[in-house]
């Protein structure tokens, strides 16, 4: 549950990073902490980080989506249902960027505390979506 949850506020992490409304109070309540990721936080490869970016970016779309199924959903076990199901598309679209949920969940918690890293995979983030508009 704590892995979930830890996905799950990486993912609104992100989600805010790309500039998507998330609704963080919901799964922020329960809170995890990770203090040896912030310890490992430097030694991020630019592969890692472009995989992050990648990766962010498809989850940022799974959590305006299921953001949105989370307040339609009524009852608390319909709305972990729901959780659940979205868990599951973040840790597919983070395992299919070729990261592993631990270190995506690592870059997540380093770009909370480094505005500089923050900054590198903004960049990479629009760099690459600069070069897909172009490749059409």
């Amino acid at each position: 549950m704590q892995r979930m949850t830890a996905l799950f506020s990486a993912a609104l992490l992100t989600a805010g990073l790309m500039s998507v409304t998330a609704q963080a109070q919901e799964t922020a309540a329960s809170g995890t902490e990770q203090p040896q990721a912030a310890a490992q936080a430097q030694n991020f490869s630019d592969d890692q980080l472009q995989q992050f970016a990648d990766a962010s970016k498809e989850i940022a779309v799974i959590s305006q989506d299921y953001t949105q199924r989370l307040q339609e959903a009524e009852g608390e076990e319909a709305q972990l249902e729901v959780r659940k199901e979205a868990n599951e598309k973040m840790v597919q679209a983070v395992e299919n960027s070729g990261l592993k949920v631990d270190t995506f969940n690592a870059i997540g918690q380093a770009i909370q505390q480094d505005p500089e890293l923050m900054q590198r995979v903004q960049e990479m983030a629009k760099a690459d979506a600069a070069a897909e508009g172009q490749g059409s």
